[in-house]
Parts: structure tokens; sequence; C-alpha cells
């Protein structure tokens, strides 16, 4: 029975890291079709959209179903309660890739982003992908190390959004209160995504030492 419960706490895990690569690609997708203002690819973002959430609620219900009928103990127990927590949060990683695909479109056939910005944006999507790729690894080896190290790189991104608000509030700013409020939204896009990154390399750092990150 523990060889059983092994094999599928096995592939719950998997699953949180296949969903790991699905919201990094969604993002890097959807950061294409704004920038290029490319209709097909933003309406592949939104479509698979449902892809990732019902992978989440699969992998809840399959979670959910091997505490009740295990009813683990000790570590176990805290990788299945942080299981439930990390697709959650990969859940809105997911939200968010397809809030920027859906800007894409809404704006279609022009560029939600002005040709002065786009630096920036490249620059928030690299750094949401670096994000990503350490958090993939961080899942598949349960690397507390660089778990710790997310939150140093998210400052990267923290800070590419204040330079982002900074253009936004400008005396220099000439492309009107819609883009405004575009990039404001979508600025929080990618700030969040980080965050939800952050928030999930803590939790697997819990599961693994059985305690929280220090605090700074």
């Amino acid at each position: 029975m523990r060889d059983i419960f092994h094999d599928e706490l096995d592939a719950i895990n998997e699953t949180l890291l296949r969903m790991s690569g699905l919201v990094r690609e969604a993002l890097t997708d959807a950061t294409s079709s704004l920038l290029n203002a490319d209709l097909q690819l933003a309406e592949k973002v939104i479509a698979a959209d449902q892809i990732i959430d019902d992978i989440q609620h699969d992998l809840d219900n399959r979670t959910i179903n091997l505490m009740a009928r295990q009813q683990p103990v000790a570590s176990d127990l805290r990788n299945l309660v942080s299981t439930l927590r990390i697709s959650a949060d990969l859940e809105r990683m997911g939200d968010l890739a397809h809030h920027v695909a859906k800007t894409a479109r809404m704006r279609f056939p022009n560029s939600a982003v002005p040709d002065l910005l786009k630096p920036i944006v490249t620059d928030m999507d690299r750094a949401a992908a670096a994000i990503g790729e350490k958090l993939s690894t961080v899942l598949q080896y349960r690397d507390t190390t660089r778990a710790l190290e997310l939150d140093k790189d998210d400052d990267a991104m923290d800070n590419l959004h204040r330079n982002l608000i900074a253009a936004l509030l400008s005396d220099d700013w000439s492309f009107g209160i819609e883009t405004a409020i575009d990039m404001t939204l979508l600025g929080r896009y990618y700030e969040r995504f980080g965050d939800h990154a952050v928030s999930i390399a803590n939790r697997v750092y819990f599961t693994v030492t059985g305690e929280h990150v220090p605090s700074e």
C-alpha cells in the first residue's frame, strides 16, 4: 500500500511540474501575441487556459482522494496539503497569461504596447521566463536552495514594474488614458506572475523542511 501511495504521490508531483511548464509557455506566447499583434497566438493562449484549469481540478480531486484513502501524516501530509496550494497558484499564473492574451486580442489589429515600452515588456517576459524555469527546477527536484533564490529573482521583476509605472507617470507620456490603463494592468499581470512563483517556492521549502522561509 505504501508503494502505491508513493507512486500516486509521484504522479501528482509530475502533474504539478507539467502545469508549471504550461503556464510558463502560456505567458511567453501571450507576450509574443501582445507585442506582435498576433491574434491567432492570442486565441491559442486563451483556449489553452481551460486545459490548465481542468488539470488543476483533476489534480485537486486526486489529491483529496489520496488524503482520504491513505490518511497521510508528517511530510506526506505536508506534501499533499502543499499540492493544493501550489496548484491554485499555478492556475492563477495561467489566468495572468490569459489576461495578457485577452489584451492582445482586444487591441488587435494594433499592438497594445507602444514601441517606447516594448523593451520593458520584453524584459518583463524574460524575467518571467527565468523565474518560471527556476520554478520548474524547484518543483522537480524539491530544491530548497533555488527556492530561496526565487525571491531575489522576483526583485528584478519588481524593478521592471517600477520602471514601467515611472514611464506611465512621466510628463512625456503621450499615448492616452486607454493605453495607460492597458499598460498598468499588464505590468500588474507580470508582477503577480512572479509573486505566485515565489509563493510556490516558499511552499516547496516548507514541504521539504517543515519550516517556513525565514523573514529577512
